[in-house]
Formats: C-alpha cells, sequence, structure tokens
C-alpha cells in the first residue's frame, strides 16, 4: 500500500541531552585528574603539596591553614607591587604546566604518527620526545629531541600539520642544538595593530637603527650601517615604512654631518614626499639615478684608496660620513628600462656599490615588488633581506634564501589587509639563518612633512 504525502510520516533522530549533574561530574573528574597528574609530574607542585602534607603532620591544620593564607597574601602583594616578576615567575611556568599537558602531552601522540613525524611498528610507537614547554605573552616555545636519523627538513616540511594539529595559526622552526628542536606556536599575533611613527631619535647615531617591534614585543633596530638591505613586497605591503623609519631614526645623525641620505624615486610617489631631506642627492629620471650611482661610486672609489693600507673598517665622521643609497623600486631601474645603456649603468653601479661599498660607509637599502632573479639578478648581494607581504610561496625562499620559508617565514600568508598586514615582514640577517617577525612603524605624510621642514637641508652634500 503507497503512502501519500499527506499521511507520510517523517522520523527525526531522538536528541539526547546529557543530564547537568552527569556534565558536572565529568568536569570535575577531568580536574581531579589533571590536578593529581600535576602534583604527580610537575616539581614545584611535588614541593607544594608535600611540604603543607608534612607542616600538617608536625603542627596541624590550624599553624597550616594559616601558613598557606600568609604565602596567598604574599602572592597577592608580589602580584599588586611587581607584576612583572610575578608573571614571569609564577603566571608563564604556570600556563605552560597546563598547556604541557592538556595541548601538547594530550596530543602528542596523534600529531606525531599523523604527520610522519613518528612511526608505529611491530605495536609500538617510536615518538620524538617533548622535552620542555615555556610560554610568554604570545607564544609557546617547545623544545623536542628528535629521533635518531631525523632530519630537521623531516620537520620543516611539516609546520602546517604541526601548527594546526596543536591548534596554533602557524609554526616555526629552529635549532636548539644537535639533535634538539625549538618549535614557536604562537597564541595571539601582537602585531596585528599598526605601529605608529616612532620618536624621533634625541642623539646622533649610525648604529642599529630602531625602526619598529619585533614579534615579541621588544623593539626592533636593524643594522644600517656595514651592511646592504633588501625590501621585497608585493604593492601595499609596507615597504615605505622600512625606509621613511630608518629615515627617520638617522635624521639627528644627518644633521649633525654623520650620515649623508642619497634618495633614487624613479616612482616618484614615495620619497619625494620628503625631498627636502635629501637636498641635490635626489634623482628621479633614469638618467639622474644613473648619474647619482655613479657619483656614489666614485665616492666609494676615493675612499677605498685613501683607507687603503691605513684602516679596514668605516668610522663615520664629517669628513668621511655614512652614506646611505635609497632606492624605491628598484626593479623599474634594473629590469624595465627601456634604455639599455641606462640599464647597464645602473646595474653595474648598483653591483659595484654591493660588492665594495660597506667596508668603506657606502650602503644601500632597495626596494621592489617582483623578486625574481629576472628582474633583480643582483639580489644575492644584499646580505640581509626583509620580506613583506608576497604573492606566492616560492617568493619567500627567492628573497630570503633557500628554505627560509619551511622555517616559519610565511610571508605569502600575511593579511592583504591594509590595516592588519602593512608594514610586517620577516627579516632574515647575514649572521642569522632564523626569519625574524617584525613590524616597521607607519611614518604617515604628515610625519614625513614635519621631518622634511625640520630637517631640510640636512641631506646636502658636504
Amino acid at each position: 500500500m503507497s503512502t501519500t504525502p499527506d499521511t507520510a510520516v517523517v522520523f527525526r533522530p531522538a536528541v539526547v541531552r546529557t543530564p547537568a549533574i552527569i556534565t558536572i561530574i565529568i568536569l570535575a573528574w577531568r580536574c581531579l585528574v589533571g590536578l593529581l597528574r600535576l602534583i604527580t609530574v610537575h616539581p614545584v607542585a611535588k614541593v607544594c603539596v608535600s611540604g603543607a602534607v608534612l607542616l600538617w603532620r608536625l603542627a596541624g591544620w590550624l599553624p597550616t591553614v594559616l601558613v598557606l593564607a600568609v604565602l596567598g597574601f604574599a602572592l597577592v602583594g608580589w602580584f599588586t607591587a611587581h607584576r612583572a616578576s610575578f608573571t614571569r615567575w609564577i603566571t608563564w611556568p604556570l600556563l605552560a604546566c597546563r598547556r604541557r599537558f592538556w595541548i601538547y602531552r594530550r596530543h602528542w601522540q596523534p600529531v606525531m604518527i599523523v604527520s610522519g613525524l613518528g612511526r608505529h611498528l611491530k605495536g609500538r610507537d617510536y615518538l620524538p620526545r617533548l622535552v620542555r614547554v615555556e610560554c610568554n605573552s604570545w607564544a609557546d616555545r617547545v623544545t623536542v629531541k628528535m629521533l635518531s636519523g631525523q632530519a630537521v627538513k623531516d620537520w620543516s616540511d611539516r609546520i602546517e600539520h604541526l601548527a594546526h594539529g596543536f591548534g596554533s595559526m602557524s609554526c616555526r622552526i629552529a635549532v636548539q642544538r644537535a639533535g634538539e628542536l625549538t618549535l614557536t606556536f604562537p597564541r595571539r599575533d601582537p602585531l596585528a595593530v599598526p605601529i605608529p611613527a616612532l620618536p624621533i631619535p634625541t642623539t646622533a647615531t649610525v648604529g642599529p637603527v630602531e625602526i619598529g617591534v619585533r614579534e615579541d614585543g621588544m623593539p626592533y633596530r636593524l643594522k644600517i650601517h656595514g651592511t646592504h638591505v633588501l625590501i621585497a613586497g608585493a604593492t601595499g605591503a609596507g615597504k615605505g615604512s622600512y625606509l621613511w623609519s630608518t629615515v627617520r631614526g638617522l635624521l639627528p645623525a644627518t644633521a649633525a654631518g654623520l650620515v649623508e641620505l642619497w634618495a633614487l624615486d624613479p616612482k616618484r610617489m614615495e620619497l619625494s614626499y620628503g625631498r627636502a631631506l635629501f637636498g641635490d642627492r635626489y634623482a628621479a629620471t633614469s638618467g639622474e639615478c644613473a648619474d647619482l650611482l655613479e657619483a656614489a661610486v666614485s665616492v666609494m672609489q676615493d675612499r677605498a684608496d685613501r683607507f687603503a693600507g691605513h684602516q679596514r673598517a668605516h668610522t663615520p665622521t664629517e669628513k668621511d660620513p655614512f652614506v646611505l643609497v635609497l632606492v624605491d623600486e628598484v626593479a623599474f631601474l634594473t629590469a624595465y628600462q627601456s634604455d639599455k645603456s641606462l640599464r647597464v649603468r645602473i646595474t653595474s653601479a648598483l653591483a659595484t656599490l654591493t660588492t665594495q661599498g660597506r667596508a668603506v660607509g657606502v650602503g644601500v637599502m632597495a626596494a621592489l615588488q617582483d623578486p625574481r632573479k629576472e628582474v633583480m639578478n643582483i639580489r644575492n648581494l644584499f646580505p640581509d633581506k626583509i620580506a613583506l607581504r608576497l604573492d606566492e610561496s616560492e617568493q619567500v625562499d627567492m628573497v630570503l634564501g633557500d628554505g627560509a620559508r619551511d622555517r616559519g617565514a610565511l610571508a605569502d600568508q600575511i593579511s592583504p589587509d591594509y590595516t592588519r598586514g602593512a608594514g610586517i615582514g620577516y627579516v632574515r640577517l647575514e649572521a642569522d639563518p632564523d626569519p625574524v617577525r617584525v613590524r616597521a612603524a607607519y611614518v604617515s605624510d604628515s610625519d614625513i612633512r614635519t621631518m622634511a621642514t625640520e630637517f631640510a637641508g640636512a641631506g646636502e652634500g658636504r
């Protein structure tokens, strides 16, 4: 017999609700198990519980309660009087202990097996050893002992497995010592908020220039003197923040005659805002850029002739100031220039400066959008490199060097939203293969105009 739609019976699965008392019992049981595990494993917890039990047996419950109350008030007073030290010695270790057991130890075996970093052979699991977990204000640092025969690349190839397996947005890997790695799992993004322009320094120095903030909250100081810096990033990634923050940090030294700022601005859209800062050391057309670069080469060669046999390192003085050549969109000059003779002159001058200039106090800071070899064939002559937001994952290693992305420099995953991602980048220095995530301060148009008004003419050649 057929069933008409009017008489059809719709079967719905029954919704089984767990009684509230059962839920409470389960949560209480989990808390009790976690507390017992903490007391069993953590040495500080062992000492505290053992001391309380011993005092109770020797002196009774009343002195024990009084001692615990005094300790409680002492901790509250410590927290109120000096929160930083309390956080360092109490809060972060307790958080690390909790996350070690509830996040990493709990999920360690399945994540290791599924990701291929562990092995299940003949009914036995062979897993890398979780050595310790440390926490700070923004991330977990997990130290791991690799299995014998494993390589760093085995781990760097699985950073996405590790990140999502332990509930983090990313994972960065650094070699601690032979056989040991440190995995960094961010819990939040401390660089999500734009940074306003930093105050102009009060002292004249060409040492590392403070341009922004590191991911760990510490100020980031970029080395300028004695190196060359290449900045790569897509349109709107914030390359100007690095250029102008560097200029801002060098203004007192420029006014003191210890630094000369030379600017090449082929797009006429970035460095032109502060043209008064550069004086007669500003070039916009391709011909002017070629002439200015060749003038910098002449300064470099003159110093090399005078320094030969007398000094091996440059010390900025009013006679021989540090010369910083700023180039915005260098690819326009080295690859997209239609005049072949100008392109050859510019490329030759840049190659000469980047190979010989830093020893005599001539540095180059260049910015570009496209890091491909055919666009910028001298990118490897820049010892220090900064990767802002890039369009493709392959471009990360083009800028920072092989293996940078595997170590956690996810420049291709930086948000394209201007507020959230502009100025965020990964810095890889010549002396350190591990990339550092930083955000440069945003120097607004009004900040630049104020700088140009107060320090107009400071960049004139002397």
